[in-house]
This record gives C-alpha cells, structure tokens and sequence, in this order.
C-alpha cells in the first residue's frame, strides 16, 4: 500500500508541486484565467486600444478579479490565504481606488500599468494559494485581515501615485504638453493622502494584533519577521507626516520615504508568508 502511494504521488509533501495541485478548483482556475485574459487585452494593446474599449475591459477585469476573490474565501472548501491572495486583493483595492478616481479626475492615466498588474496577480494567487485558514480561529480574524489589507491598499495607492508624480515630473522637465495628465499639486495631495488613511488603517492592525493576538491567533504577542517588519514601515510612515506636517517634505526626497515604507510593508506580510509557504513549505 505504501509502495502505491508513493507512486502515486511521488512529490513530498510541502514541495513548490504539492502547494499547486491543491490550490484552486476547476471554477476558480477559469474565473482567473478569464480575468486574467481581460486584463491582458488592455495591458497588451496599450494606448492604441480606445478609451472607451480599455475601460470596458477593465470593468470586465475587475469584476472577474472581485469573482475570484469572493470565490476563494467564500467557494473554495476550506478558504485559503497567504502572500498571493494578499497582493491580489491589494490590487483589486487600487483597481477599485483608480475607478473612483477616474470619475474623478479622467486625466488620470495609469490604466495599463494596473491592468498588467491584475493580470499577474490573479494567476499568481491560483498558483499560490496560500494556507487554509483554521475552522478554530477567531472570529474576530477575518476583521483583522480585512484592516491589514486594506491599509496594504491604501499604501500601493499612495505608490501608484507617487509613480505617477514622477511621471508628470519628466513631463514637465522634458516640456510636455501640461495637460496630457494630473496636475502635479493634485498628485501630491492625493498622494498623502492615501498614506494619512493607510497609516490609520496599520496603526489600528497592530494595535489589534498587540492586544488581541492571542484571541485572533491562538497565541501572544511574539517578535518576529512580521512584527519587526511592520513596527519598521509603521516608524517610517510616522517619520513621512511627522515631516510633511513640520517640515513640509515633498518630492523626490518624500517619495524616497514613502517606497521605503512600502517596501518594509512588503515584507511584513507578503515576504515572511512567501518565504514560509514558498522556500520552506511551512504551514505556519
């Protein structure tokens, strides 16, 4: 019996190929690669796709994005997540994010750069999967996780337009024409504001997960990768409005503040879980 097993499955457990083949169900493959494939179209064809084609694409794209989302918390039997699932919810926050913004303020251009980005993450999310979250957790963890992702979100945002402030930057210094984008003021103030509410958003995250991490996590507060990284960005968000607010940063110099933070986010959550789930094919 144990000779046919192995043949069966001749992977170990806990390799890069047995976190594959558990992930999706067949529905969930589908409805990614379909927002996958709407994604790609826009992305692909750039600015000789017409305005109006490329923003019925990406409505397409997002609500398939919001399917596979809703899918895999809510169809997939147990619900999975880990560092994939995270960066593509985080997207599908600045997808929504553009689309208000886009009513907004329609000069705004960053329609082919997020839709490659959807593209990748919902493939990546059906690969990587993540772990099934335990029947024996908290109830209070879902609210935990919805107040860490979207402080993900509002974060990529500020980075989005940070982007697109250096973007309109070169335009300017290259003598483009002024109205081909947002003005530069507009993207500055949009821009803090997204990491004033983003900072909000984590300061409420580890505040809750310092008070309440054995309830939420069957466990006490403990210092590792995840936490250091986090306290790290929360200091370096403190440090950009502490100096925006008294000192009146701005530019390239604040920009340099504000990917750091983003990065050190980055690998609070997503980087520790991609490490455990992906190099060491840990669990937990």
């Amino acid at each position: 019996m144990e000779g046919r097993c192995q043949r069966e499955n001749p992977w170990p457990k806990g390799t890069l190929w047995d976190m594959i083949l558990p992930s999706a169900s067949p529905f969930g493959w589908l409805l990614a690669a379909a927002a996958a494939v709407a994604y790609a179209v826009p992305a692909a064809a750039g600015p000789r796709l017409g305005t109006g084609a490329t923003r019925t694409a990406l409505a397409l794209a997002w609500g398939l994005h919001g399917a596979v989302l809703a899918w895999a918390l809510v169809g997939e039997t147990p619900p999975r997540f880990g560092f994939a699932p995270a960066l593509s919810m985080t997207a599908w926050l600045v997808l929504t994010v553009y689309a208000v913004e886009r009513q907004l303020f329609p000069q705004m251009q960053a329609r082919w750069m997020l839709a490659g980005l959807g593209a990748v993450v919902v493939l990546l999310a059906s690969v990587f999967p993540g772990q099934p979250l335990h029947g024996t957790a908290s109830p209070w963890l879902p609210l935990h996780l919805t107040l860490g992702i979207a402080s993900y979100g509002l974060f990529a945002a500020a980075v989005v337009h940070a982007a697109l402030m250096a973007r309109a930057e070169r335009q300017i210094r290259q003598a483009a024409d002024p109205h081909s984008g947002m003005p530069l003021l507009t993207l500055e103030r949009l821009t803090f504001r997204f990491v004033m509410a983003g900072f909000v958003l984590l300061t409420a995250t580890l505040l809750a997960g310092g008070l309440f991490g054995e309830q939420l996590y069957g466990r006490a507060w403990r210092w590792d990768h995840k936490v250091v990284f986090s306290l790290l960005s929360w200091v370096t968000f403190a440090i950009l409005l502490l100096g925006r607010t008294q000192f009146g940063w701005r530019g390239r110099s604040a920009m340099r503040v504000l990917y750091g933070g983003a990065m050190l986010l980055l690998l609070a959550y997503v980087g520790s879980r991609f490490v455990l789930e992906v190099v060491l094919g840990k669990s937990a």
